[in-house]
Formats: structure tokens, sequence, C-alpha cells
């Protein structure tokens, strides 16, 4: 089971390819806050709803200073398949070894109807513009989350 983040953790650095196989880095994202959201799979529907809720206020979040990213074990033909298909606009990336997704304590023992598997934990953590953990939530649902951080942030 990996570690979970805490508030003030400094948050693992990371380069994975997106959706084009073009390389983003949470480095890229320093002076900004960043909402770092991780998701099972690309072309489900939870994964879905959640990715086109982002999308849907990505413009309030971007004006508010906060930058998207999405990360999920797929490899960057699926994500480029999900971002058509979906008309996503939040940058998605890939992590098929599963190093990220463990290192953000997103990856591990959960329970998937009733029984216990090893998996994608749904979880979101806040960056904020110094690359601390300002918040880290876990077992997030798909539905409902992002307005619920919009709101809990004071959007």
């Amino acid at each position: 089971m990996s570690e979970r983040l805490q508030p003030g953790d400094t948050a693992p650095a990371f380069t994975l390819p997106d959706a084009d196989g073009n390389p983003v880095s949470l480095a890229d994202h320093a002076g900004r806050k960043v909402i770092v959201y991780f998701y099972p799979a690309a072309l489900t529907p939870g994964c879905t709803k959640q990715a086109c809720d982002f999308t849907d206020n990505l413009e309030l979040l971007a004006g508010a200073g906060y930058d998207v990213i999405g990360v999920s074990p797929d490899k960057p033909e699926k994500l480029a398949r999900f971002r058509e298909k979906e008309s996503l606009r939040v940058t998605l990336v890939g992590d098929p070894e599963k190093k990220v997704l463990e290192a953000y304590g997103a990856f591990g023992e959960k329970k998937l109807y009733g029984r216990t598997v090893t998996g994608v934990i749904r979880s979101t953590v806040i960056v904020d513009e110094e690359g601390k953990v300002e918040r880290a939530l876990y077992n997030v649902k798909a539905t409902g989350h992002v307005a619920k951080l919009i709101r809990d942030l004071a959007l």
C-alpha cells in the first residue's frame, strides 16, 4: 500500500507523456496551483463523467489560478481517443508503470463491489504554487467531485 500524502508534504515530481506523447512535468506548472487527479481508466463511465466535469469547469478553475492534470495508467494512444471522443480540454497523462500513482498514494488496495482489489484509488491532490500538497483527497466519487471541490475551494 502506498503512503498517502498529507498537507504540507512536497508533491512528488513527475514527467509523464500526454495524449500526444509530449512530456508533461509538475515542474512546468511552478508558480500556479495544480489539481492533479488520479482515475482508473479512460473511456469508462465514471472517469468520463469526472473528466467532462473538469473540462466544463476549466475556465473557472484556470481563472482562479488552477491548472488541471488527469493521471491514469493508460497509454497516450488511449488518452488521445478519450480526449477526441469526449472533447476533453484537461491535460491527460499516462502512467502505465504506475510509479506516479504509487508516489501519490493513488494506487493500492481498495474495495470494489465488496471485494478487495489492487488498483487505482480515485484521488485528487491539490499542489500549491511552491509544489507543496495543499489538500490530498482519497477515494473520491467520480460524480459530483468537481462541484464539491469548487465549493471546498470557495471558487
